[in-house]
Parts: C-alpha cells; structure tokens; sequence
C-alpha cells in the first residue's frame, strides 16, 4: 500500500471542496492536524477565506463546482504549496422533494452540483494524482443504496456518484485510492433545510438521530490510504438499505413507521 501521508520530507496539498461549513470543515480540520496544506473551496469564497484563516489551513478559495476549469484553478491553488495527496469533494445541494412536486431549476442545480461537480472534480483529481496515486474521497449519502420516497432527485444524484466512484476505481492505478462515503442523515444545514414536515426529512432522520459533522469526518478521513471504495454509516443502516433496494416492497410497508419514527426525531431535535 503506497502510504501519502505528509511529512517534512514528503509535503502534500489537499483539496475540500464545500469546505467552508458542516461536514467539510470538520474534513478540512482533520487534514490541517495530519499536515496536509488544505485548501478549504467554497462557493462562498469570503466564508472559505475565513475558515482556512481559523483552521490554518494553506487557503480558502470561491469555487463553482459546477465549472470544469474552476476545479483547474483550486488544484493550481493546491499545488502551489505542494503536491496533491487528497481530494475531498464534498460540496452539494440537498433539495428535497417527490419527482412530481419539486422545482425544475433544484433538479438542475441537484445534478450539476451533486454529480457533474463531482465528476470534474474528479477528473481534475485523478490527473494530478497521476502514478505518484493519493486518495479521492467523494461524499455520498445513505439514500444512494435505496428507495427514498420524497428525495427522489437527490437520491438519484448520489446513487450516481457511487457508481462513478466504483466505475473510477477500476480504471485508475491502485496506486491511487477511490472512495465513496455514503453516510445517513447529518446534522448540517443541508437537512434542516429540507421540509420539517416532509417524506424525505423524516425518512433521512428515522435512524433515531442524526450524525454529527464530526462522526462523517472521522469516518472520511480514516479511508486514506485504505482500499475501501464504498462505506456506509452506520454500516447497519447501510446493510438496511440495501436490503430495500432489492425488494423495494419491503420498505413500502416499513415506509410509514420509518416516516413516524424519523418526525419524531425531527421534533426532538427542534426543541429548545
């Protein structure tokens, strides 16, 4: 196993893409304590700014991951302080809704964000990574591996960064390692921005409770240097939703105890 961590001898860069907030900062950090000169990029570049300032990261940079070449320009960011030894997109957009009821322009802004960012990202990575290899984390989500009724179209989005993940994974060297992380509902902003008396919020929050930022960020970090191409967490929700997306019909019939389960938790977490 090629091993590419940092060292004073051996500097690399990484890149967290969506790493001004939530699950990419608690990222970012981890990569900051392990040496990595960080690049936080953030479509809210004076957020990105202030957050590589408070972490000590290398730097914050805008970036609209829906723009092949601005990925260029994050990775020349990158580079410039060392080279690229991780890749973290990270970035996405969680607009909830049936097939039926949601807006057009979310499900543009879902696809292009979610699955378009991260295959430039992707891409841009994997070249700079070149035979010298390094890791290329992209962040998924639990309701990449099933039916969820209510976030049809996000759904669909990180289903397809799974595949692509996998796909990648036999097309590059093993010297570069692909991951896919799908974790279960987060306590982000992404899901309390979801509909509180929606299908999908309650479904992404039925597990009893929400992961923290940094249960994700732990988990992320700990696949560098692994061959691990797909992890789930919990890894028994993940065995769950597998389940359902071979007989769809099962969770058809759970569907409305999952749904109470998850507004519950929805309330409980609202309380003062």
């Amino acid at each position: 196993m090629t091993t590419l961590t940092p060292s004073a001898s051996s500097p690399r860069s990484a890149v967290v893409t969506g790493g001004a907030g939530g699950i990419g900062r608690a990222i970012a950090t981890r990569l900051v304590a392990r040496g990595y000169a960080v690049v936080v990029s953030d479509i809210d570049e004076a957020a990105a700014r202030r957050t590589a300032q408070e972490l000590g990261a290398a730097a914050g940079v805008g970036h609209d991951v829906r723009d092949p070449e601005d990925h260029r320009r994050v990775l020349a960011a990158a580079t410039a302080h060392a080279p690229l030894g991780v890749w973290v997109n990270n970035a996405g957009l969680g607009h909830d809704g049936t097939l039926a009821s949601i807006d057009e322009g979310h499900v543009r802004a879902l696809v292009e964000v979610n699955l378009l960012g991260v295959a430039w990202g992707s891409r841009v990575a994997v070249e700079a990574f070149g035979s010298g290899g390094g890791d290329l984390i992209n962040i998924a989500s639990l309701s990449a591996l099933g039916p969820v009724p209510g976030l049809s179209v996000y759904a669909a989005t990180k289903a397809a960064v799974v595949s692509l993940t996998t796909s990648l994974d036999t097309e590059t060297p093993r010297s570069l390692h692909v991951h896919a992380l799908c974790p279960d509902g987060v306590d982000t902003p992404l899901v309390a921005g979801m509909a509180a008396d929606g299908q999908g919020r309650a479904l992404v929050s039925s597990g009893g409770r929400l992961l923290t930022t940094d249960e994700v960020a732990d988990a992320a970090v700990a696949l560098i240097g692994t061959r691990r191409v797909v992890r789930t967490l919990p890894a028994w929700r993940g065995v769950m939703m597998r389940a359902t997306d071979l007989a769809p019909s099962v969770l058809m019939r759970l569907e409305p105890l999952m749904r109470r389960q998850g507004t519950r938790a929805v309330r409980r977490h609202q309380r003062p």
